[in-house]
């Protein structure tokens, strides 16, 4: 098949997508929107755009964006088979509804929750297909449902442990629960590295490490291997897996969560799984004493990136 990807890849997880698609014999292109840079020619603008949004739930960056991303397809002559779209709230629903010109079948994957993100409720009806990771969003309008998929991580170093508890995230309202989590693991003397990304770099909290610049995925992967443990911390109005329970899946490393949703996965164990509870915070030094249980492989399969590939275009 013929494929493009269109997606807002500030991380390079959908890389891999393209690759393993491309390692299947499809012929892939991805169109990384997030290199498209958009810059306000003056204050009116930037003002402008305010009132877009306020009044008329439109936006000059949603626009711009659609429009590079027609001019990256008009590129191509090849008619495509599929156009895959991830973030497709990112852009304007009128773009999205072009995309078709280009491609027999159009398809959106949100990892985002409506509830967090209702710019996606807009754009639903532009594509043929529409997938995501929140069931709850699925019921409510008839979406399908699949999670994020474990993507390939170079195993570095597994043998050499720098810490037992490892967790990246962007400073937003998760900082002061992760805060929390820190001091108690501190307090039974765990050793954890959480690191806070803040372009303003303003550190007002001895538990946590913070950096003004993006980290690059193989660092970051680096450290996931480092790790005995990874946690995450799911934002409020969200049930879907992110993608740290993923790597923890690939990785075969234990995970302690605040997603209690994850009961209800098939590859849940309780022996793997350290659920949090913020109402009565508690982590038993007794999870880390003991080994991680290898999952079934046909529930692995189910989750790596070959079997969400054939979930989705096959």
């Amino acid at each position: 098949m013929k494929i493009t990807i269109i997606s807002y890849d500030n991380w390079g997880l959908n890389q891999h997508l393209k690759n393993i698609l491309a390692e299947n014999g499809h012929t892939v292109r991805h169109i990384n929107f997030f290199d498209f840079k958009h810059k306000y020619s003056n204050f009116g603008a930037k003002l402008y755009n305010f009132i877009l949004k306020t009044f008329f739930n439109k936006n000059i960056k949603n626009i711009y964006y659609g429009n590079e991303i027609l001019k990256k397809l008009a590129e191509n002559n090849d008619p495509q088979d599929v156009i895959l779209t991830i973030k497709g709230d990112f852009i304007d629903p009128k773009s999205i509804l072009d995309f078709k010109k280009f491609s027999k079948k159009s398809i959106g994957f949100f990892n985002d929750s409506i509830t967090r993100c209702p710019k996606i409720k807009r754009v639903i009806s532009s594509f043929d297909e529409v997938y995501s990771f929140e069931k709850n969003d699925c019921l409510k309008h008839n979406l399908t449902f699949i999670t994020n998929w474990i993507y390939p991580i170079e195993n570095i170093n597994q043998s050499k442990e720098q810490f037992q508890v490892y967790n990246i995230s962007s400073k937003d309202k998760r900082v002061l629960l992760l805060s929390k989590i820190a001091q108690i693991l501190k307090e039974n003397k765990i050793n954890y590295k959480i690191i806070i990304f803040d372009k303003k770099n303003k550190n007002h909290d001895q538990n946590l490490e913070y950096t003004p610049k993006p980290i690059p995925l193989a660092e970051v992967n680096n450290n996931l291997c480092n790790a005995q443990v990874l946690l995450d911390i799911n934002r409020k109005g969200q049930s879907g897996l992110t993608f740290r329970v993923f790597e923890s899946i690939g990785l075969e490393k234990k995970l302690i969560t605040t997603n209690a949703d994850i009961k209800n996965y098939d590859f849940y164990n309780p022996n793997n799984i350290l659920i949090f509870d913020e109402n009565s915070p508690n982590i038993p030094l007794s999870f880390f004493n003991t080994d991680y249980e290898k999952i079934p492989e046909i529930i692995f399969k189910k989750y790596t990136l070959d079997g969400w590939i054939n979930q989705v275009f096959l």
